[in-house]
């Protein structure tokens, strides 16, 4: 499975962006999630949201803001972000894995990830 993420760019603060992340191949892995990575920062959950199943989960950081989706014929998840703040700048990762709920939260347990793209917020 190949993940091709896209969407990123510059955007003034309180703007919005729409990240995707395609998948060719199948893959039987549970969650699709997103990630990010500012500079001189460790990569930082995001997101997930069960393939086949209706659990989602955000950080504190972005929940309000940002809405994880995923269309199932286009095999592709989204990554809606809204009222984008400084803070926000990194580069955005998306995975797919398979793990426990309480696992989510760990860039460890995905086997999958996508090429990653840069999402700069500033005026």
């Amino acid at each position: 499975v190949q993940l091709q993420a896209s969407g990123g760019g510059l955007v003034q603060p309180g703007g919005s962006l729409r990240l995707s992340c395609a998948a060719s191949g199948r893959t039987s892995s549970r969650w699709v999630s997103w990630f990010r990575q500012a500079p001189g920062k460790e990569r930082e959950f995001v997101s997930a949201t069960e393939w086949n199943g209706g659990h989602t989960y955000y950080a504190d950081s972005v929940k309000g803001r940002f809405t994880i989706s995923k269309d199932k014929d286009k095999n592709t998840a989204y990554l809606q972000m809204n009222s984008l703040k400084p803070a926000d700048t990194a580069v955005y990762y998306c995975a797919r894995g398979s793990t426990i709920v309480s696992g989510v939260y760990d860039s460890k347990n995905y086997g999958y990830w996508g090429q990653g793209t840069q999402v700069t917020v500033s005026s």
